[in-house]
């Protein structure tokens, strides 16, 4: 979490700034921390007045994966047109800005670096207050731009870099429940997506790892091979997708030997790993989301009237993911909201919106003066895991089963 680290005197001329002053409130969001390349310019109310986005998706599809260096030199090429257009379409001046907000933890430190270098000279040049922002913490709060959702709530964010639950007390007030302890649900989707040379099918040659296993397991039956739950025995709130993902390349492995399948080549079965892949992912961030909604509970955290269930990140896109969710939610009598999918994945909206969350409190400004580091690697919140897991829920069955 930020604090702010301006001298009393400055802190006092921020606050007279920010609260008193007659003009809209307006924040330009910048965000490098993979492979997104976004920026956007928001008003108080969460408006949207201007935003722009270089993806990376068809470079990376590409090369197999994200190679740092070429996400940086992506990320240098682009950030100055992409920060522009965001201004351009908004029909707001640098001048006109009450603050500019980047994402300068977590992610990968080549990105970081480039969106904080950008962002820092931008404030210098133009003597704008600079708010950093933490990239899960702008995931968390992104769906409080489109819905009026009291704190707390529970937040469970998945994407390629970050699976956690977190319960939210407040704008910078987390609770860290649970965490991956070796690669993230997106990473373990994308990764199976390339072992099983989905790049090559004609319905997924543009799409993510990710999107490619969704849009296939829609035709795949998901009991045609069973993958075990990992981690069952555990009880806390914690994700491991490394061991699933073994289980699940030891099946290809097999299929392929048995059709006589060479690498590039496409399974006949390759619907029904893809939809048992998927469940399996679902599963488990169900199962531990049920705990961590048994614990807060248990503890008083969430409150009696319309408790929430916020899920944000990247693999919150997926429809499948979600209707697995709300099977959850429905049992426990949780309300579950999940921000609209273009919001989900990595952009320079939420992080306007973290700025403008923050800029609103008077948390975490800074001078355009102070020196700012990136942080690749960047807990959110208070780690309260080992507490989850003394309490030792168990967590009662339930049909995950879905429609489609």
């Amino acid at each position: 979490m930020f604090q702010c680290c301006l001298p009393g005197a400055l802190r006092s001329w921020s606050r007279r700034v920010f609260s008193t002053s007659a003009l809209p409130r307006l924040v330009l969001g910048i965000e490098t921390s993979c492979d997104e390349t976004g920026a956007a310019v928001l008003d108080e109310t969460g408006r949207i007045l201007g935003e722009s986005l270089h993806s990376q998706k068809e470079t990376h599809l590409e090369t197999g994966g994200i190679i740092p260096l070429v996400a940086q030199r992506l990320h240098k090429e682009n950030i100055s047109r992409v920060v522009q257009e965001a201004l351009n379409r908004s029909a707001i001046e640098p001048s006109e800005l009450t603050a500019v907000a980047t994402t300068v933890k977590p992610g990968l430190a080549l990105s970081l670096g480039i969106g904080l270098d950008f962002s820092l000279k931008f404030v210098r040049q133009h003597q704008k207050p600079f708010i950093p922002i933490h990239h899960m913490e702008a995931h968390a709060l992104t769906v409080r731009m489109l819905h009026p959702i009291d704190f707390p709530f529970l937040v469970l964010l998945v994407s390629g870099g970050h699976s956690l639950l977190a319960l939210a007390k407040g704008i910078d007030e987390f609770l860290l429940l649970g965490q991956t302890l070796d690669e993230a649900a997106g990473d373990t989707l994308d990764k199976i997506a390339r072992r099983l040379s989905l790049r090559n099918h004609p319905e997924c040659g543009t799409l993510s790892g990710g999107q490619a296993i969704e849009r296939l397991a829609k035709e795949g039956d998901r009991l045609a091979f069973r993958f075990s739950s990992p981690m069952g025995q555990n009880h806390d709130c914690n994700f491991s997708f490394a061991g699933l993902r073994t289980q699940i390349t030891g099946a290809i492995n097999k299929k392929e030997k048995e059709e006589g399948v060479e690498a590039g080549q496409l399974l006949s079965c390759v619907k029904d790993i893809a939809a048992a892949s998927q469940h399996s992912v679902a599963s488990h961030l169900a199962k531990r989301t049920h705990r961590a909604i048994l614990f807060c509970k248990s503890k008083g955290f969430l409150p009696e009237h319309n408790p929430t269930l916020i899920v944000s990140g990247g693999v919150a896109s997926n429809e499948y993911i979600r209707q697995i969710l709300k099977i959850i939610t429905d049992s426990t009598g949780l309300h579950l909201l999940c921000p609209p999918s273009k919001f989900c994945t990595d952009n320079g909206v939420m992080i306007a919106w973290n700025g403008i969350e923050r800029l609103k409190q008077g948390k975490g400004i800074l001078s355009y003066t102070d020196e700012v580091n990136y942080e690749p690697k960047a807990p959110l919140g208070l780690d309260i895991t080992s507490e989850v897991k003394e309490a030792a829920i168990k967590v009662p069955k339930l049909k995950l089963r879905t429609d489609s």
